[in-house]
C-alpha cells in the first residue's frame, strides 16, 4: 500500500502541466521584485507578438497587390470577387504575381476593407475585453486571446497553400483575428498595473512599452524575410510565435501579488516616499491610491468614463493613434510607391535613370531603387524612434509629475516633424531615415505614455477609493477609443492619397494639433499645480530662514 507522501506525489503528477507549474510558482516564494521582473518580461514578449502579427499585413500588402501604385486607394464596399478567375487559380506563385482577388483593378480597395474591418472589430472588441478582463482570470483571458490570434493569423496565411481566392474568407478571418487581438492590451496593462505603483511608473512602462515598436520591427523583418518563400509564411510564422507565447503566459504569468501570495509591503514602502504633491485631488491626480481596501465589484463602463481625466485622454488618443496607425499601415507602401528620387549628384542621377528602365514598382532613394522588402525594412526606423519616444515621454512625465503636459508637448512637436519628413525626406537616404526616426519619436511618445502609465494611473485613481477592479476597463476605454481613430486614419489615407500625399500629411498634422488641444484643460490644471507648489515651497523656505536672520 502506497504511503500518503507517495499518493500526494502521484496526485501531483496526474494534474495538468499548467496547474503544476502554477503551484510550483506559488510554493517558490519569490521576492516581490523578482515577481515584478517576471511580469515585465512575460507581458513584454506577449504584446511584442501581438504587434508582430498585426504588422505583417502592411508588409504583405504590396505583394498581394503589386499593381496598386498606379491606381491609388479608393475605398468602396463593392466586393467584386467571390473567387478568382480560372486562369489565375494556380499553385505556383512568385513575388510580383499578386494574389487574386487583390491583384485586380480594385485590389487596393479590397485590402483597405480588410484593414478597416480588422480595426473596427478590434476597437469594438476592446470595450468588451476590458469589461470581461476585470471580471475574469486575466491569465486565462490573455492566453485564449493569444492562441486565438495565432490561429486566425495563421489561417490567413493558409489561404496561400489552400489556393483560396475568396475575399469573404480573408475578410472573416481578419475580423475574428481583430476580435482576439482586442484581448491583449487591457489584459497586459491591468497585470502590470497590479504589480507596479506610482513610483517611476512612467519610466518603467515607457521602457516596457517598447514592445509595441519591437513587435512592429519583428513583424516587419519576419514578413519581409519570408515573403520570397511565399506570402503565407509571413502570416503563419508570427501566428505560431504568438500561440507559443500564449502557452508560456498560461504557465508562468502571475496576474497579481495576491495570486501568488506576494507581500505588497515592499512596493507600498516605495510609494510612501512620494512627495505630498502626488496626493492632490482633482484631475491632476491620476495617481495610485492605497491597496489596502480592494472592492470585489468591478467598476461599470459608464462609471469608468466619469473618472476625471479618462475622457480627455481617450479622445486625445483617438487622434494620436490616427496618426500612428496611418504610419503603421501605410509607411512601407508610401516609401515603395511614391517614387521618391533623391538627388545626390549628376552621376547618381544618371545611374538611377538607367536603373529605372530595369526595375519595376520601386521607390528611388539616393539613386537606389527600393524593393517592397527593403521599403518594409526601412520603415522600421519609425518604430525605433517610437521606442526612444516612449521612454523619454515616460521619464519626463515622472520627473515633472505632469502626464498631460508631456503628452501635449510631444503632439505639438510631431507637427513640424511630419512637415519636415514630407518636405525634406527626399533629399537623401540619411535624411529620410533621420526624419522618420524623429517622427516616430514624437508620434509614438504620447501614444505610448497614454496607453501605459496614464491608463494605469487612471485605472487606480483616488476617486475609486482603492478599487483595482477598474484597470482593464479604463485601459479598454482609452485604447478602444484610440483604436477607432486607428481605423479611421488608414481609411481616410486611402481616399486622400489617391489625389495627394501632401494632403495626407496635412491631415496627420491637423490630427496631432487636435490631440494636443484636447488636453488643454488638464495642461492648465497641471501648470497651475506646479506654480502653486513652487510658491508654497518659496514661502516655506522664507519662513525657515527667518530665525537665522533674527540671530
Amino acid at each position: 500500500m502506497a504511503s500518503p507522501s507517495e499518493l500526494a506525489t502521484e496526485r501531483s503528477h496526474s494534474k495538468p502541466l499548467g496547474i503544476r507549474c502554477w503551484e510550483y510558482i506559488k510554493r517558490a516564494k519569490l521576492s516581490y521584485k523578482t515577481h515584478q521582473a517576471v511580469v515585465l518580461i512575460i507581458t513584454f514578449f506577449a504584446y511584442t507578438t501581438y504587434h508582430a502579427t498585426r504588422k505583417t499585413t502592411s508588409i504583405v500588402k504590396s505583394a498581394l497587390d503589386p499593381q496598386s501604385s498606379a491606381a491609388g486607394f479608393k475605398f468602396s464596399w463593392r466586393i467584386t470577387y467571390l473567387s478568382s478567375p480560372a486562369e489565375t487559380q494556380r499553385r505556383s506563385w512568385v513575388l510580383g504575381d499578386g494574389w487574386a482577388p487583390f491583384n485586380g483593378s480594385d485590389g487596393t480597395a479590397l485590402l483597405g476593407q480588410l484593414d478597416v474591418a480588422f480595426l473596427a472589430v478590434y476597437a469594438i472588441g476592446m470595450y468588451f475585453s476590458g469589461h470581461l478582463g476585470d471580471r475574469m482570470n486575466l491569465r486565462i483571458f490573455l492566453t485564449v486571446g493569444m492562441i486565438g490570434t495565432g490561429l486566425f493569423t495563421s489561417l490567413f496565411g493558409v489561404g496561400y497553400w489552400a489556393n483560396i481566392h475568396s475575399f469573404y474568407y480573408f475578410l472573416i478571418v481578419q475580423m475574428i483575428a481583430g476580435l482576439f487581438q482586442s484581448s491583449g492590451w487591457p489584459s497586459v496593462v491591468a497585470v502590470v498595473g497590479n504589480w507596479f505603483g506610482k513610483k517611476k511608473r512612467g519610466l518603467i512602462m515607457g521602457i516596457w512599452n517598447a514592445h509595441t515598436s519591437i513587435g512592429n520591427i519583428t513583424g516587419s523583418l519576419i514578413a519581409s524575410t519570408l515573403l520570397s518563400y511565399g506570402w503565407g509564411w509571413s502570416f503563419v510564422v508570427p501566428g505560431l510565435l504568438i500561440a507559443f507565447m500564449g502557452i508560456l503566459v498560461c504557465l508562468l504569468l502571475p496576474i497579481s501579488p495576491e495570486s501568488v501570495g506576494a507581500d505588497r509591503q515592499e512596493e507600498e514602502e516605495d510609494d510612501s516616499v512620494d512627495s505630498p504633491k502626488k496626493k492632490k485631488e482633482g484631475v491632476t491626480e491620476p495617481l495610485l491610491g492605497s491597496h489596502t481596501e480592494m472592492k470585489e465589484n468591478a467598476v461599470g463602463f459608464i462609471e469608468a468614463w466619469r473618472i476625471p481625466g479618462v475622457a480627455p485622454f481617450a479622445f486625445c488618443l483617438f487622434f494620436a493613434k490616427l496618426v500612428a496607425y496611418t504610419f503603421l499601415y501605410w509607411l512601407p507602401y508610401y516609401i515603395s510607391h511614391t517614387g521618391i528620387l533623391i538627388y545626390f549628384n549628376f552621376l547618381i542621377l544618371i545611374d538611377s535613370l538607367l536603373i529605372l528602365f530595369s526595375i519595376h514598382k520601386s521607390a528611388a532613394i539616393e539613386g537606389k531603387y527600393l524593393s517592397d522588402e527593403t521599403a518594409g525594412n526601412l520603415s522600421t526606423f519609425f518604430d525605433v524612434g517610437g521606442v526612444l519616444g516612449g521612454i523619454l515621454a515616460g521619464h519626463i512625465s515622472d520627473r515633472l509629475d505632469a502626464r498631460a503636459i508631456t503628452a501635449a508637448t510631444f503632439m505639438y512637436c510631431a507637427i513640424p516633424a511630419l512637415y519636415f519628413y514630407r518636405s525634406y525626406g527626399h533629399i537623401s537616404l540619411a535624411m529620410n531615415i533621420a526624419l522618420m526616426f524623429i517622427c516616430g519619436m514624437f508620434v509614438n511618445g504620447p501614444y505610448a505614455l497614454i496607453t501605459t502609465a496614464v491608463s494605469a494611473d487612471l485605472g487606480t485613481h483616488s476617486s475609486l477609493n482603492g478599487n483595482s477592479k477598474a484597470l482593464a476597463t479604463v485601459t479598454a476605454i482609452i485604447d478602444g477609443t484610440g483604436s477607432v481613430g486607428a481605423a479611421i486614419g488608414p481609411l481616410l489615407t486611402g481616399y486622400i492619397s489617391a489625389n495627394s500625399w501632401s494632403a495626407v500629411f496635412t491631415m496627420l498634422m491637423a490630427a496631432a494639433l487636435v490631440a494636443g488641444l484636447l488636453l488643454t484643460r488638464l495642461v492648465v490644471a497641471e501648470v497651475a499645480a506646479r506654480i502653486s507648489e513652487t510658491r508654497s515651497q518659496g514661502r516655506s523656505q522664507s519662513r525657515s530662514q527667518e530665525p537665522e536672520i533674527n540671530v
